[in-house]
């Protein structure tokens, strides 16, 4: 198992896991969010990439306002 901090919780999934499918199996949008990796925005043209031992994610949604 891959574990992984979201959110500050922990998760762990199957190692192959990619970032879209996290999002789906953890019932986060995949429109009007940002998702960073260790600080690091990781963005949308790489959500297929596979998910990293550890990483520690940050999903963020879009707030309006002013």
């Amino acid at each position: 198992m891959i574990g992984v901090t979201v959110n500050g919780e922990d998760h762990e999934f199957t190692p192959g896991t990619t970032v879209r499918q996290m999002l789906v199996s953890l019932a986060l949008p995949e429109r009007g969010i940002a998702v960073a990796v260790d600080g690091t925005v990781f963005t949308k043209t790489r959500w297929d990439d596979e998910l990293g031992r550890g990483w520690r994610i940050d999903v963020l949604t879009a707030v309006q306002g002013g």
